[in-house]
């Protein structure tokens, strides 16, 4: 019965797993693809090929090996992606590049095909098992040199040109690229010279300070009223106004500066600090005019 139940709990496992792996996988997607390399990226031999970019469009990081890359329909198998190479590990939102070069001897991520310019070219991401489809892409014919067929932003549905006018071919990078800050640009804009940015921070600042003030003045009287109230407490007063007349609550500066040191004393100085002052005393002795070197010393001759 046992084994039964050991058995059941590791298959379960092993499910959950496999859906896991397979759920992380669906997330790949095909993200840009550059067909004609003139005078593009190169690759780790120093050459100029076509390339294909996957993208994790997931927050969490998924290993595409064991996965098939194919430029034939009927060949759904024709690249499979080596496993247990560590670079194959797709961090969240991040690209991975695959060379077009028919030279899988070069790497893992060298695929068994090329791409053909003069025709449209179809490409296709499928799962470990070779049946589920990831993702497919047909690229137009007639492609530029140097210009890629990309999603207008990462995982995106919208295809669209890249390489010419404001547009770049971005390999292993974010597709949408950013050369100016909008909010900043809006900001110069309604405030040239600044003062609406000096007010607000001015604004903060003060803002912040009398925040603190009034925090600590709430804590110093609670703090006073507490103590009032311990004072009370310990004299068995439970008349206000006696208490008042009596100064109950009340505490001089040195009072406090004590308690503040010997805090410190007692928290921070755990050990015993030495008497610095040495004292020297005489030590008197019974003298013996039989033992004194005087008398056994030679007397100097007078002259």
């Amino acid at each position: 019965m046992n084994k039964r139940k050991l058995g059941i709990f590791i298959l379960l496992i092993a499910a959950v797993c496999l859906n896991i792996q397979a759920q992380g996988a669906k997330s790949l997607r095909i993200n840009e693809i550059l067909v004609v390399n003139e005078e593009n990226y190169q690759d780790d031999y120093g050459l100029h090929n076509a390339w294909i970019e996957i993208f994790n469009t997931s927050f969490a990081s998924v290993n595409m090996g064991g996965c098939y890359l194919t430029n034939d329909k009927d060949n759904p198998k024709k690249y499979p992606i080596p496993k247990g190479d560590v670079m194959t590990l797709i961090k969240p939102r991040q690209h991975t590049l695959f060379w077009a070069d028919g030279q899988p001897s070069r790497g893992t991520f060298h695929v068994n095909f090329t791409l053909d310019p003069t025709k449209e070219n179809y490409i296709a991401l499928y799962d470990s098992n070779g049946k589920t489809l990831i993702d497919e892409v047909i690229i137009p014919a007639g492609q530029i040199a140097d210009h890629s067929w990309a999603r207008v932003e990462d995982g995106s549905k919208e295809w669209m040109q890249k390489g010419g006018g404001n547009s770049y071919v971005t390999p292993s990078t974010n597709n949408l690229t950013l050369d100016k800050n909008e909010k900043i640009e809006k900001f110069k804009e309604h405030d040239a010279g600044g003062f609406g940015m000096a007010l607000t921070a001015m604004t903060v600042v003060f803002t912040g300070l009398i925040l603190l003030f009034l925090s600590f003045k709430l804590v110093g009287n609670i703090s006073v009223k507490l103590g009032k109230r311990n004072a009370m407490k310990a004299h068995g007063i439970t008349n206000k106004e006696e208490a008042k007349e009596q100064g109950f609550g009340k505490r001089s500066g040195e009072e406090f500066a004590a308690i503040s040191m010997a805090m410190h004393e007692y928290f921070d100085d755990v050990h015993d600090i030495e008497d610095m002052i040495i004292t020297i005393n005489k030590v008197k002795r019974t003298y013996s005019p039989w033992s004194s070197k005087i008398y056994t010393l030679r007397e100097n001759p007078r002259k």
